[in-house]
């Protein structure tokens, strides 16, 4: 079995591996989702680690070129037609851990976290981003006015990935990758919105988490068997060579 496809069925092609990737355990006598407060996700690191692109704390560069040497690069036309709607609901809870996923984010990259009572600590209202866009430290108040100061981004674009290899799979299937907790980071929403639907060759974060996060979209692009374009390839890689 190739790598690309190892690193996907480890993870499970349906329920995208709620255990590892939503980190929700349910121990023997457990009630049903929801019943209980809901676990937190893992770290984004110790995801990486689990693919084997993090050893320790570092970005494992010879495993990521790796990675990126088994990503095809694009054969067809770019394709029109692209519609959030496609992707399913905003924030299904597809991993069914009683949260949606727009909250298992939020309750897995804030810290100081406050909950909306009732909800089993699911529902986040208040918290501390530590934005590794930019690198400022964000106060998040949920609130029509306040909530847009942090926002939730998909390190792959679903545009980008329509226009790689997405439109032509099924609902459920883009609705797994609009969903997967390792393509969802909380970001400064300003910085979110310049990034609209950019790849890695027009937009990168700050320079302290450029590896990180060329190192998660290439991950995601792999694991979901999108293509790579030379532009994004080569910025992925001129970024790897600073990584240390």
């Amino acid at each position: 079995m190739s790598r690309r496809r190892a690193l996907w069925s480890g993870f499970g092609a349906v329920g995208l591996a709620v255990a590892l990737v939503a980190g929700v355990h349910y121990a023997p006598g457990m009630t049903a989702p929801g019943s209980l407060s809901v676990s937190a996700a893992p770290s984004v690191t110790a995801q990486l680690q689990h693919a084997g692109l993090v050893d320790g704390a570092t970005i494992d560069t010879a495993a990521v070129r790796t990675l990126l040497t088994e990503i095809p690069a694009p054969t067809t036309a770019a394709v029109s037609g692209y519609n959030r709607d496609l992707f399913g609901p905003a924030w299904a809870d597809t991993d069914h851990n009683g949260c949606d996923q727009r909250n298992d984010t939020l309750r897995r990259d804030l810290t100081h976290l406050t909950y909306k009572p009732g909800t089993h600590d699911c529902v986040v209202t208040a918290g501390t981003l530590a934005d590794p866009y930019t690198g400022a430290e964000i106060a998040f108040t949920k609130g029509e006015r306040t909530s847009s100061a942090v926002q939730i981004d998909h390190v792959v674009p679903l545009s980008w990935a329509w226009q790689h290899g997405a439109s032509s799979w099924t609902s459920e299937h883009r609705e797994q990758l609009a969903t997967d907790l390792n393509n969802l980071q909380a970001a400064d929403g300003t910085a979110n919105e310049s990034k609209s639907d950019q790849g890695p060759a027009t937009w990168l974060p700050a320079a302290s988490y450029s590896c990180t996060y060329v190192t998660r979209f290439a991950y995601v692009v792999h694991r979901y068997e999108l293509t790579l374009d030379t532009a994004d390839r080569d910025a992925i890689t001129r970024v790897l060579s600073t990584c240390k």
